[in-house]
């Protein structure tokens, strides 16, 4: 697998001049915070969609009532203790 410090030490050299070209008085985020921005994005919608596809393989089963459970013990077929 390449080395991806190289690549991206260049994509931030270039980015670097692109912010500067902005005026000094102005507060703005520039092209790199919208970059960082969108990758967050990203990164959460990919989240929320691995969580979804977890949470769709979970199967729950509410207990059963007192009642049923209390049945079960006094006609000895609860668990073997």
């Amino acid at each position: 697998m390449p080395d991806m410090s190289a690549s991206v030490s260049l994509a931030v050299t270039h980015l670097v001049p692109l912010a500067k070209e902005v005026d000094e008085n102005k507060v703005t985020p520039g092209v790199l915070g919208f970059i960082v921005f969108a990758v967050m994005a990203l990164a959460v919608w990919g989240l929320m969609k691995s969580m979804s596809k977890h949470m769709g393989k979970v199967k729950f089963e509410e207990p059963a009532d007192s009642e049923e459970k209390a049945s079960t013990k006094a006609s000895g077929k609860g668990s073997a203790v």
